[in-house]
């Protein structure tokens, strides 16, 4: 008798804020044993997350029927947010969890290096530098040599740097050597420790006109290596083109504002080949590639019988195809090639559980447990077939605690009972693994080889049902979920999560001061379990002075809370420090904060990270006390404004008129406001006027594809795609002695310094004369770009466009960026 060991990793979306379990339909399932019968693996390879050509993905893992992963180097850190404030790593936990909605939508699998998106980059050899190259080419590797695709697709070209992202074109770059390097066994040995190295047979570029300039180019080019084909597929299955699919799968991608409209109809595709070899001209990409059960040695008669299963499936009655199913699973057990004996057997296991209508479910009494508490987990099993099935026992894990049943299922009879969960003091707390270790500027930080690539952290609470079916021992691993009824949604998922005993969070990850007068401040203890007391202390830098040193709390319940109070004093002098809190608990010492994170399109997402508040004296000046903020596409400018002394409004499109505007000294419309914000198209004139009237309107950043607007100043102003990525570029000041450079504030080269992953974005490149650009700077090898910070009178009042990325520079207290927007609001006053 055999024993099927396998995880089940369930992969369905729905509005809940988890995960849920996924439920095959029969075609679903017959499309899973079309897989089943396929062999074949293709690698799609680029630099963050939506620049996958989702219509590929979906062609080779819908139409192909073959295994198709992406791999993005990035996890998208470094890009904008459309839907909320989220910056750096949040963004990319964000966007990773946008791209997992993608795969699940087009089937696809998906992979990561350790490379950070440190923003934007004009060169691969800069991006290389920062990234450290070996250590992402051995990602790319590693990879590889893991899933082992018969094909690898750029979706860059690795011959022309500088012409589009440098991150894009690394991409090509690092995947057109690792294609070779991953046969190779001299090639970072330390990883055949776990895989052994492989070959693809193919490598292409995922070409179009646009790589051309356009459509007459591209008719004119040269395609003698090159293959077309038509993804336009559609598939009555599913009741979708592949294009539509495609379209589902690209709209995941909402903080980036990638909603896509499906198409139906031709669609074509084209892949130069830049390695290997092809047996015909417009070949498919599996030509000559066998990718039937033939491939591997004792899978002929295992494809024998599963097409007798693929073709005689019974819509009505999957659960007709169970005994042939296990057949074939016993036979996929005694093949030698590891590594389809892993992908199949995983894949088979899949299709039985679908086909034998089983459910099994392990539900925590609480979203999360600290280490050393236990909860009760509610259990339920159902067969949902005819089919001989016994549950013999059930072991969680990480206590491997275990209870035995031993009790049959019969056919829509359902069983249920209770477990105890006693987490272990040794279990891990449950965050992204690639953020637990401190990283650089290009590179996060996993030591462990295993986790390397993985795009989440594996799971650490399961449960195991271990049953029989028709006398062949089963195994089927499940998550510790969470769910409840919303009185709205019904039932509704959440991840179960292991968590510190204490959550320690300030009301900001800033504080700053413009003056010597101390500032209360307010940290919230939360604890995550009963009866809980301890103190907490304050650690700061030489010269701050904290009050009092150390103070008490006791909360009664799980997730009650107390707030302490306490009374900082900053030093004379610019400066800053960083303070930390210690929360003492039975001896042990706690300083973690849960950042959690909510959008209804991924499941809700942990954060653990050491908590802390920046403080910053800064040496400023402003005129001016009221502002007017009309939000764009997401930042904390508001919130920053407020903390060097501004009172400011937020002011929704609709309320603007000439006398909500009248009383305040300054208007400031957010990122990519004309972008974004409809209503503004219908609001310039009343901006301009307040502007004529006296007043100062600033405008950060815009693109310029989308604007809502014709004109996004009173005076001729053309936006270009220029900008400055280099964070340390020299500025030179084109007017010292305007009073935007001079008052009340006099800016000099130290006030750009210590700023952060860029200058700035989407510079004017042509501006009416009535225009004075302020400053000048550029990336090395470039010309001087003059249109990051323009001003120009309008009547009584100012208007100022800037594509100076303050959204970066104020959460991070950069001093000179608050220094200068002071000085913007201050013009005139």
């Amino acid at each position: 008798m055999r024993k099927l060991v396998f995880a089940l990793i369930l992969l369905s979306f729905s509005f809940s804020k988890a995960q849920a379990p996924e439920k095959w339909s029969s075609s679903e399932i017959y499309n899973h044993i079309k897989k089943l019968n396929f062999l074949g693996s293709v690698l799609y390879i680029a630099a963050h997350p939506d620049d996958e050509n989702t219509r590929l993905i979906s062609y080779f893992s819908n139409e192909k029927n073959a295994r198709t992963a992406y791999l993005s180097l990035t996890r998208g850190d470094g890009g904008q947010n459309l839907i909320g404030p989220e910056l750096r790593e949040q963004l990319g936990l964000i966007r990773t969890q946008e791209l997992l909605a993608a795969r699940r939508v087009d089937g696809g699998k998906q992979f990561f290096t350790r490379a950070n998106d440190f923003g934007y980059s004009k060169t691969p050899s800069e991006t290389l530098e920062i990234w450290n190259k070996d250590e992402v080419l051995s990602d790319v590797v590693w990879i590889i040599r893991k899933f082992r695709p018969d094909v690898v697709i750029n979706r860059f070209d690795h011959r022309t740097p500088g012409s589009t992202h440098g991150h894009h074109t690394s991409s090509a770059i690092l995947s057109v050597e690792a294609f070779d390097l991953a046969g190779t066994k001299s090639a970072y040995k330390d990883q055949l420790e776990y895989v052994k190295p492989f070959q693809p047979k193919r490598l292409f570029f995922n070409t179009s006109p646009w790589f051309y300039g356009g459509d007459e180019a591209f008719k004119a080019a040269d395609k003698s290596n090159f293959i077309s084909f038509d993804t336009g597929t559609y598939f009555p299955l599913r009741g979708m083109s592949n294009p539509e699919i495609a379209s589902i799968s690209r709209s995941q991608h909402r903080s980036q504002g990638f909603g896509s409209t499906g198409s139906r109809g031709k669609l074509m595709e084209y892949l130069e080949l830049l390695k290997g070899e092809l047996p015909s001209k417009n070949a498919d990409v599996f030509d000559g590639i066998d990718t039937s059960w033939n491939r591997v040695k004792g899978g002929e008669e295992i494809g024998r019988i599963l097409e007798d299963v693929q073709n005689n499936f019974d819509f009505a009655n999957p659960a007709q195809s169970l005994t042939k199913l296990v057949q074939a699973y016993n036979l996929i057990q005694d093949l030698e090639d590891g590594h389809w004996k892993q992908v199949k057997t995983e894949e088979i296991k899949d299709i039985i559980y679908a086909c034998s209508g089983l459910y099994l479910e392990a539900v925590a009494g609480k979203p999360s447990i600290t280490p050393t508490e236990e909860l009760q987990v509610s259990l339920e099993a159902i067969n949902r077939s005819n089919e001989d099935i016994v549950l013999n026992s059930v072991e969680l894990t990480p206590n491997n605690s275990i209870l035995k049943p031993q009790v049959s299922l019969k056919n829509n009879n359902g069983w249920d009972s209770n477990m105890t969960f006693k987490i272990p003091s040794t279990a891990d707390y449950t965050t992204p693994y690639w953020l637990e270790e401190t990283g650089t500027m290009g590179m996060y930080t996993v030591n462990n080889q295993e986790l390397r690539g993985l795009p989440e952290t594996p799971l650490h609470t399961k449960a195991t049902f271990n049953l029989s079916l028709n006398g062949t021992s089963i195994s089927f691993e499940k998550p510790v979920v969470y769910k409840y009824n919303d009185n709205v949604f019904g039932e509704t998922y959440k991840n179960f999560e292991i968590v510190p005993p204490v959550d320690l969070k300030f009301e900001e990850d800033v504080l700053i001061f413009n003056n010597t007068q101390p500032k209360e401040i307010n940290i919230q203890v939360t604890s995550k379990r009963p009866d809980l007391s301890g103190d907490l202390n304050l650690k700061a830098g030489a010269g701050w002075q904290i009050e009092p040193i150390k103070t008490s709390f006791s909360i009664e319940t799980s997730g009650g809370t107390e707030n302490l109070k306490f009374k900082i004093t900053p030093p004379e002098g610019q400066n800053e420090t960083r303070l930390t809190p210690e929360a003492t608990i039975n001896g042990d010492i706690y300083n973690q904060n849960l950042i959690e994170i909510n959008y209804e399109h991924i499941p809700d997402q942990n954060l653990i990270r050491t908590a802390s508040l920046k403080l910053v004296k800064l040496d400023i000046n402003k005129k001016g006390e009221s502002i007017a903020y009309i939000e764009g596409a997401g930042d904390v400018v508001p919130e920053s404004l407020e903390q060097i002394g501004y009172s400011v409004t937020r002011i929704s499109p609709e309320n603007i008129t000439h006398n909500s505007l009248k009383n305040y000294d300054a208007v400031v419309l957010g990122i990519r406001a004309f972008n974004v914000v409809d209503a503004l198209k219908f609001k310039q004139d009343i901006l301009h006027e307040y502007v004529k009237q006296g007043g100062t309107m600033i405008v950060q950043y815009n693109t310029n594809r989308g604007l809502v607007v014709d004109h996004i100043s009173p005076f001729s102003l053309t936006l270009s795609r220029d900008r400055v990525t280099n964070e340390n570029a020299k500025v030179t000041f084109l007017t010292p002695d305007h009073p935007i450079l001079s008052s009340p504030n006099k800016l000099t080269e130290a006030d750009f310094k210590g700023w952060v992953q860029e200058r700035g974005l989407y510079f004017p490149d042509r501006w009416d004369e009535n225009f004075t650009p302020l400053l000048s700077m550029h990336d090395e090898g470039e010309t001087p770009k003059n249109g990051s910070l323009l001003v120009a009178q309008y009547g009584d009042g100012y208007y100022i466009y800037s594509g100076i990325s303050f959204f970066r520079q104020f959460p991070e207290a950069v001093p000179g960026a608050f220094r200068l927007f002071a000085n913007l609001i201050s013009i005139g006053k």
